[in-house]
């Protein structure tokens, strides 16, 4: 039901572009007939149509990340009627939660920062490039987002024929 209005919309909104609704057996059948391994890369690259082309070997990979903290305090209240408040600060040294940076020639994002100006980096798949670096030793590649975007390897390339090597 979902798939007959998301493709009556689009045909509503762009009536100059081809849209065609597909199946998993025409992808799968593309996929095998042209030795492409299964991947979800791989099925967008069967469902274009122009199996002919040739592939970067590269792929966008998004994340959604939150835009802030539901609990504002700690549930426990302090003596005094002091409540705690659960979250780091907003900015801290510059940096603020899930920037993108550069540390230790990797690309990464913050996902753990301190008030002494320390930071967890991490990769969106969860490898772990820093549990704790000094705000002097990164480099701020890009402000937060609510999408991150990480460039990875594609995987599941298909061989290449006899006597062609690899793009530089």
């Amino acid at each position: 039901m979902m798939r007959r209005e998301v493709l009556n919309r689009l045909k509503a909104s762009h009536p100059e572009l081809e849209v065609q609704n597909t199946y998993g057996y025409r992808t799968k059948h593309a996929r095998i007939s042209n030795g492409i391994t299964k991947s979800h890369c791989a099925d967008a690259f069967c469902i274009a149509g122009n199996l002919g082309a040739e592939r970067l070997g590269e792929l966008f990979f998004q994340k959604q990340t939150r835009r802030n903290n539901p609990q504002i305090h700690k549930l426990s209240i302090l003596k005094g009627g002091i409540r705690k408040r659960n979250q780091a600060p907003f900015e801290v040294k510059g940096f603020r939660l899930f920037d993108k940076v550069s540390c230790k020639g990797e690309e990464g994002f913050i996902f753990g920062r301190r008030s002494s100006g320390y930071f967890d980096v991490r990769k969106l798949d969860g490898t772990r490039i820093s549990a704790g670096i000094s705000y002097k030793k990164l480099h701020l590649l890009e402000k937060r987002q609510s999408y991150l975007t990480e460039i990875r390897e594609e995987e599941a390339l298909p061989p290449l024929p006899e006597g062609r090597g690899l793009r530089a």
